[in-house]
C-alpha cells in the first residue's frame, strides 16, 4: 500500500498546477474508494474500515508532504523520506531513482493520458 500511496503522491503533486481541482479530486476519489472497496473484499467490517480509510488517508497526506519539494532533495534527503516509510530493506537508492524515473514520466505525460479509462470529463 505504502509504495501504491507514493505513486498516487507524485501524481497528484505533478499535476497539481497542470490539472483542473475537479479532475484530480475525481482521480483521488476513485483511489479512494477502490481501496474502500478492496478492504470490504476482504471481508472487513464497516467500524473496521472505517478506522484504516482514516489511517491510510493520514499516511498518503503525510507521504504527499513530505514528497512536496522531491526535485530539490539530494538523493540522502529523498533516502531519510522513504525510511520513513519504507522498512526492510537496505537498498532505498532504487527506490529513489525509480520514483525520480516515475515523476519524469509523469512530467512527460498528460493526466487525461493516464486517467482516461477512470475519470470520464
Amino acid at each position: 500500500m505504502i509504495i501504491f500511496f507514493f505513486h498516487l503522491g507524485f501524481l497528484l503533486k505533478v499535476y497539481k498546477k497542470r490539472e483542473t481541482k475537479k479532475n484530480l479530486q475525481n482521480f483521488f476519489d476513485f483511489s479512494v474508494r477502490q481501496i474502500e472497496l478492496s478492504l470490504r473484499e476482504i471481508g472487513y467490517g464497516d467500524a473496521t474500515i472505517n478506522k484504516k480509510m482514516k489511517d491510510y488517508v493520514n499516511l498518503l497526506f503525510s507521504i504527499i508532504d513530505k514528497i512536496d519539494d522531491w526535485e530539490n532533495k539530494n538523493t540522502k534527503n529523498q533516502i531519510k523520506i522513504l525510511k520513513i516509510y519504507i522498512g526492510g530493506t537496505n537498498n532505498y537508492s532504487i527506490f529513489v531513482e525509480y520514483f525520480e524515473k516515475y515523476r519524469l514520466f509523469l512530467t512527460k505525460n498528460s493526466f487525461n493520458n493516464l486517467s482516461k479509462d477512470i475519470i470520464t470529463q
